[in-house]
């Protein structure tokens, strides 16, 4: 009964649910009559074309498929089906730290475990792992006390950086005061700011306003311009490993950054996740933590 009342609460309707499930129409209405009757409260308010929950009917359907959860959940650890990875695997980062860092732990992954289905989902906005169905996430930021479990993989700096090239026709900045001789290349996720502000030293204290010529709304676009030997940028340390491996970006005024910031993998699901969010932990932990750019 339980269950036909949850695919009656997805579909909106008796019938759609009958047909979902295999039943006849009547076998649904009495399952949904039998357990009102037994809770002693209506569920549903029923008109001639739709059903629709009561307040009632919203809360017992959250304690519903939590209690399905956990029935489905002791059902496939006893059938054994845990020892294997399968099943989807939703895996989130921020956009570039996906690509770059993720991604081929993912495919390493996928090759191991063919039975696994996964989605990326690399964006450069704070997801809701519960909300969004998210299996794992990577953090980069200090954490706000959750009930979800943390493991903590390393670090990035705030750095600022130019190409070779840049800095043999303008000098390198020794102090944070000199920017003010250098083209900077600005940038945010939001609207463009009158000037920015980079901040500077163990407490963040020391601020220098920077005036641009060139604001960039993504991150990819500014190390673009950086590399072409237009100016100077800040970023996240990761954000240019590619360039930084290559030579095409150095790093300059290190010795007045800010503290970094900790980078940590989220699961929500505890002792009690899958086999595959629990292997594919297990492999991106270990491949995290060997990344310079994040050590």
């Amino acid at each position: 009964m339980m269950r036909v009342f949850v695919k009656a609460a997805e579909t909106g309707g008796f019938a759609a649910t009958a047909r979902q499930l295999s039943l006849s129409a009547p076998a649904v209405t009495r399952a949904i009559a039998a357990l009102e009757s037994h809770i002693g409260a209506r569920l549903f308010i029923r008109t001639t074309r739709t059903i629709r929950l009561t307040d009632i009917g919203q809360r017992y359907l959250d304690d519903c498929r939590r209690i399905l959860a956990d029935l489905a959940e002791a059902e496939a650890t006893a059938a054994g089906r845990h020892a294997v990875p399968s099943g989807p695997l939703v895996v989130t980062a921020p956009t570039l730290f996906g690509q770059y860092y993720v991604m081929p732990i993912l495919l390493d992954y996928l090759d191991m475990h063919p039975r696994v289905k996964a989605e990326a989902l690399f964006v450069d906005r704070l997801t809701n792992i519960v909300e969004e169905g998210i299996d794992v996430a990577v953090r980069i930021g200090n954490l706000p006390d959750s009930s979800h479990s943390a493991i903590r993989v390393g670090q990035v700096r705030r750095v600022i950086c130019g190409s070779p090239a840049y800095f043999a026709r303008h000098g390198r900045p020794a102090e944070p005061g000199d920017l003010a001789g250098h083209r900077i290349i600005a940038t945010s996720l939001g609207s463009s700011p009158t000037l920015p502000v980079w901040r500077f030293g163990q407490a963040g204290k020391t601020g220098i306003e920077i005036d641009s010529p060139l604001h960039c709304h993504t991150i990819d676009s500014a190390i673009i311009a950086a590399r072409a030997g237009w100016g100077l940028t800040r970023v996240l340390s990761y954000q240019i490993g590619p360039a930084l491996s290559a030579g095409d970006l150095e790093i300059v005024l290190a010795d007045h950054e800010e503290p970094p910031l900790p980078v940590h993998i989220l699961h929500h699901q505890g002792r009690r996740a899958s086999a595959a969010v629990r292997s594919f932990i297990d492999l991106a932990v270990e491949n995290l933590r060997t990344i310079s750019v994040i050590s």
